[in-house]
């Protein structure tokens, strides 16, 4: 586990030797372990521990330095391999059809459903969406309401719903992205 400095707030990072399993803004330590950990059912160690595998800790040096690039407008996608353990298989069509949205565009909730052969399950989406393990990488901030507003944003991320908005807005406005509402 690594906490990155990002200019919206600290970002925990969790990492196995296959890539990166968890990653939450608007978090604290404790949480995010406990979370990360019960859904990998994996120990989550931080990046210094000498235990920690030497692939993890590569995945998060990496990480930092994509994070970086994102925030300075100079990368528009990540490479960084990114592991979608412990979740259904919903949730992991769900998001891998989120990851289909580039940089600097959106999507509704129902465009997402539909991309993924569910038309109508709009709401399905939008908690499969508040459930991501791994924000910023499957981009969920970029998925938007079907009448061109924010919508929500954060799934159990701490924070009021307007603090959680301002920070989906700020995250858009990185990427050249204006939403009314």
């Amino acid at each position: 586990m690594a906490v990155l400095a990002t200019p919206v707030g600290p970002l925990h990072a969790a990492a196995t030797s296959r890539g990166i399993v968890g990653l939450e803004l608007r978090t604290t330590d404790a949480a995010f372990v406990a979370s990360v950990g019960a859904r990998t059912r994996r120990a989550v160690l931080p990046a210094a521990d000498a235990t920690a595998p030497s692939a993890a800790r590569a995945h998060l040096k990496v990480l930092e330095h994509e994070v970086g690039e994102y925030f300075t407008g100079s990368r528009a996608a990540f490479e960084i391999p990114v592991v979608l353990e412990g979740i259904g298989d919903w949730d992991r069509r769900v998001l891998e059809g989120v990851r289909t949205i580039p940089c600097g565009a959106t999507a509704s909730y129902g465009e997402i459903a539909r991309r993924i052969g569910s038309p109508g399950a709009a709401r399905a989406v939008g908690g499969a969406v508040g459930r991501n393990p791994v924000g910023l990488l499957v981009p969920c901030h970029r998925v938007i309401a079907g009448d061109g507003t924010l919508g929500g944003y954060g799934g159990s991320w701490f924070g009021s719903r307007e603090e959680l908005l301002v920070l989906k807005r700020t995250l858009l406005a990185v990427e050249g992205v204006v939403v009314r509402g």
